[in-house]
Parts: C-alpha cells; sequence; structure tokens
C-alpha cells in the first residue's frame, strides 16, 4: 500500500508528443491547481449564479498544456487569445491530448456547463 510519501515522490505528470503545425510540440497533463485554475478561468460564480463562458476554452488548456521537452510551459495564460488565430484543427490535436492527459472528460464540460440552456450565438441563423 502506497504511503503519504510515496504519492507525494510520484512522477505522475506525463508527457506525450503531438504532430501539429508541421513539427512536434510537447502537452503535459495538468497538476490538480492548474486544472482548478483553468476551470476557474471558464466558469464564474457570482453569488447563487454560475456563468460559463467557453470562449477560447480550446486555446485555454492547448496554452496550459504546451511545453518542451522538459515539461517547461511554452505559453503564457496571457497568450490564449493568440492561439485562437491559430487552425483549429492544429489546436483540436493538442486540446484532445491535453484533455487526455489532464483527465478532462467530455462529462467534465458538460457538468461545468449544466444549466446553461442559451444559444451563445443568438437567436438568429448567420447569412
Amino acid at each position: 500500500m502506497l504511503n503519504r510519501d510515496d504519492i507525494l515522490k510520484a512522477t505522475d505528470i506525463q508527457i506525450e508528443p503531438v504532430e501539429a503545425w508541421g513539427g512536434t510540440v510537447y502537452v503535459k497533463g495538468m497538476t490538480g491547481k492548474e486544472r482548478d485554475r483553468f476551470e476557474a478561468s471558464i466558469v464564474h460564480i457570482h453569488g447563487k449564479k454560475q456563468d460559463v463562458n467557453l470562449e477560447n476554452v480550446r486555446a485555454k488548456l492547448c496554452v496550459m498544456s504546451m511545453c518542451d521537452e522538459n515539461g517547461k510551459r511554452l505559453f503564457a495564460d496571457s497568450d490564449a487569445p493568440l492561439l485562437t488565430e491559430k487552425s483549429a484543427c492544429e489546436l483540436q490535436k493538442v486540446f484532445a491530448v491535453a484533455q487526455r492527459l489532464s483527465g478532462i472528460t467530455d462529462e467534465d464540460i458538460d457538468e461545468l456547463t449544466e444549466g446553461i440552456k442559451e444559444n451563445p450565438f443568438g437567436d438568429s441563423p448567420s447569412d
């Protein structure tokens, strides 16, 4: 059976290479603290009201997860808007791996957005 020291000494953050943007980037799983910060960046609680803002959600997770081969982050959180201008297809490659390595399931996203039924694009179809 593991004890406290075994758990605290465990090397448990995985890093995987991902082919994107014509080369290799590394993606690491988030720590518990990083995941909490990620979730806090998309969920805002105002008293009893909860607002979910999924704008830039892929870019936010990608900037928190892309790293060099040693695990050092490539981007600051403030770089997320810059990544939104990059290919959605390439972002999705990184996002999918970051999501898996960080233990974020589709059900987790559904849970965060539970109760939000409004159309984020408005009521009318686009032209």
